[in-house]
C-alpha cells in the first residue's frame, strides 16, 4: 500500500470524487504514491482501487485536529510530502449577500479557505523538516478568483481570498524551498457542473448552455505543475473549456 521508498509523495484533498479523483489517479499514473484525503472512505477507495502506492486518508479539512492527525498519518506512511493539492471545497449557499445566513457563510469559508490553511500549515510544516526538504502546495482557485457569477458571494468572497493565500505561502515558503502555486479551474465535467449544459445563470439573468471539457485534463495540468524541477514554478493557471462566456461578454 505505500509503494517504493524512492517515489514522490502527493496529498489530494477532496479526493473522492470530481477534480479530486482526477488529479489523485493522474498522480497515480505517474508513479507518485498518493494519499487520497476527504471526508468519507468509501469514494476515496474508489478513488485509488487496489493501487499499491494508494493511502485512504478520511479527513475533515474543516477540523484542525483531524487535519493533524491525518498529516501524521501521512508522515508516519509515506515518510515525506513533497505536493499538496488543496482541492477540498464547497460551492457554498446560492444567493445574493443579503440572501446569505451567517451559518452558511462561515461553512463556506470553513471548508474553501479555513480547511486550506490548516492542510498548507501542515505539509508546510513537514516540509520544512523533511531532507531533502522543500515541497510544492497547488492550490484550487476557480474562475471565480478572477469573475464572479451571480448568486455567489460566499464562494467567490473565499476564492479571492486562496489568492492572497496562495502569494503569501510562496513568499514565506521561499527560505525552505517550497513554492505554491494556483489553478483557476472552468467548467471542467464532473457531478457538480453537469447542469451547465441545460444552462447557467449568466451576469445578464439570463441561462445559457455552457460548454465543459474532461476533468482527466485537470488531472494532466496539475500534474504538470507538480513536476516541475524546484527551480520553476507556475504561480497562477488558469484552464477553461473551450468557448465559454470568460473571456469577454459572451
Amino acid at each position: 500500500m505505500t509503494g517504493e521508498a524512492g517515489s514522490k509523495v502527493a496529498v489530494i484533498t477532496g479526493a473522492g470524487s470530481g477534480i479530486g479523483r482526477a488529479v489523485a489517479q493522474a498522480f497515480l499514473g505517474a508513479g507518485y504514491r498518493v494519499a487520497a484525503c476527504g471526508r468519507r472512505p468509501e469514494p476515496l477507495a474508489e478513488t485509488v482501487g487496489d493501487h499499491e502506492h494508494g493511502l485512504v486518508v478520511p479527513m475533515d479539512v474543516t477540523d484542525a485536529a483531524a487535519v493533524t492527525a491525518g498529516f501524521d498519518r501521512i508522515r508516519s506512511a509515506f515518510g515525506r510530502i513533497d505536493v499538496l493539492f488543496n482541492n477540498a471545497g464547497w460551492f457554498g449557499p446560492a444567493g445574493s449577500v443579503d440572501e446569505i445566513s451567517l451559518d452558511d457563510w462561515n461553512a463556506c469559508v470553513a471548508v474553501n479557505l479555513t480547511g486550506a490553511m490548516l492542510c498548507a500549515a501542515a505539509a508546510v510544516s513537514i516540509m520544512k523538516e523533511q531532507r531533502p526538504g522543500g515541497g510544492k502546495i497547488i492550490n484550487n482557485g476557480s474562475i471565480s478568483a478572477h469573475t464572479p457569477r451571480p448568486r455567489s458571494a460566499a464562494y467567490t468572497a473565499t476564492k479571492h481570498a486562496i489568492t492572497g493565500l496562495t502569494k503569501s505561502i510562496e513568499l514565506d515558503g521561499r527560505p525552505y524551498q517550497i513554492s505554491c502555486g494556483q489553478i483557476d479551474i472552468g467548467n471542467a465535467a464532473t457531478a457538480m457542473t453537469g447542469r451547465m449544459a441545460q444552462g447557467t445563470l449568466q451576469a445578464d439573468g439570463e441561462l445559457r448552455p455552457e460548454p465543459t471539457f474532461d476533468v482527466a485534463e485537470v488531472g494532466r495540468v496539475v500534474l504538470a505543475m507538480a513536476e516541475l524541477p524546484p527551480e520553476a514554478t507556475i504561480n497562477s493557471l488558469v484552464i477553461t473549456a473551450a468557448g465559454m462566456p470568460f473571456i469577454g461578454r459572451g
